[in-house]
């Protein structure tokens, strides 16, 4: 991505004193890193600065410099209707649309009278704001925020700090599955170096965001891999599932089945992985792929989801036991779709 320089952009944020930073609901590495170097940048410029999340975020983040400071929606409605009253400079970051934001925070992202500038590497953004930077082929939304401070707005590299390497790291190895997939990009190892330079210790990261789990997390993997494990070896294809009381009874902590999904990409034979996991209300959907599987057609077109083309989710409004049934439908009926040449 080549070098933009908005004279104009950068004359309209100097001009901004309340700052707010609105990221999706299940807030992951990329939300929550974005978020707070954006915070880390804003705070050193002297600003008023919130970060506001839906809510709440996995204990595996909760050492991330600024996240003590972070406002979870849920459970906080006058304070968050404050933040977001006063700012006079939004900043949307890692989803297209409003709507990710759920329902304590759709509204106020689509009513606030702050200037918006959306951050986003999602397909199709669907946000009215006044700015857009929005790349899809980016490999997280953390490189888009460092493209965006250190290129579009022409920061000096002195003004990266530690905080906000930190938290840009986190973002970057957390959505592309530690340098596994999204990562074929040169410049994104330019800013990884950049960021070891400036201090950041990669082994101790990994160590935090990776190997931070309670027993509840094995518990649960071993449920998944051991019993719920389905290989369709004919479409290339598995699914593990998990159900409410599969979590109640193991002790579930916000966080423990991240990544579950990516354990059926590990079979030589399959190129397609999902998970389906039983929540208040509603079926969560993850999907994973290697190659040329797009499994953002796959979550679009029959679960009004989306994501990528080799990372995805949705929800679903049906049972439990239907979601896993329509899912094996349409692997088998429909793989063509999402399996391309």
């Amino acid at each position: 991505m080549g070098s933009v320089d908005f004279p104009l952009l950068t004359s309209k944020i100097a001009d901004c004193k309340y700052i707010a930073i609105v990221a999706h609901y299940n807030p992951d590495g990329d939300a929550l890193g974005s978020a707070l170097a954006l915070y880390h940048y804003h705070q050193s410029k002297g600003n008023e600065v919130s970060v506001i999340v839906p809510n709440d975020f996995p204990d595996f983040l909760k050492w991330m410099p600024g996240n003590e400071t972070v406002v979870v929606a849920e459970g906080n409605a006058n304070l968050v209707k404050h933040l977001m009253k006063q700012a006079d400079l939004l900043y949307i970051v890692d989803m297209n649309s409003p709507s990710r934001a759920g329902q304590q925070l759709e509204d106020k992202i689509i009513d606030s009278k702050a200037f918006k500038i959306l951050i986003d590497h999602h397909v199709n953004p669907n946000i009215e704001c006044d700015f857009q930077y929005s790349f899809p082929k980016a490999s997280s939304t953390a490189q888009l925020v460092y493209e965006f401070l250190f290129k579009v707005l022409k920061n000096p590299l002195h003004a990266l700090t530690l905080e906000m390497a930190e938290c840009l790291y986190v973002g970057l190895i957390t959505d592309t599955g530690s340098l596994t997939y999204s990562c074929n990009d040169p410049f994104l190892y330019t800013i990884l170096s950049r960021l070891i330079k400036k201090g950041v210790d990669g082994e101790h990261i990994h160590r935090l965001v990776y190997d931070n789990y309670g027993a509840s997390r094995l518990k649960l993997l071993g449920i998944a891999l051991g019993h719920r494990l389905v290989i369709l070896p004919e479409y290339q294809s598995a699914y593990m599932s998990l159900s409410k009381k599969d979590l109640e009874d193991n002790n579930y902590q916000i966080g423990d089945t991240e990544g579950f999904v990516n354990y059926g990409l590990s079979i030589s034979t399959v190129d397609l992985s999902a998970i389906i996991i039983e929540r208040e209300k509603r079926i969560k959907l993850s999907f994973r792929s290697k190659g040329n599987v797009d499994v953002r057609i796959l979550a679009e077109r029959y679960f009004n989801g989306g994501g990528h083309r080799n990372a995805s989710a949705a929800y679903n409004y049906d049972t439990f036991e239907n979601t896993i049934a329509y899912l094996e439908q349409i692997i088998k009926e429909h793989h063509d779709e999402f399996f391309l040449p």
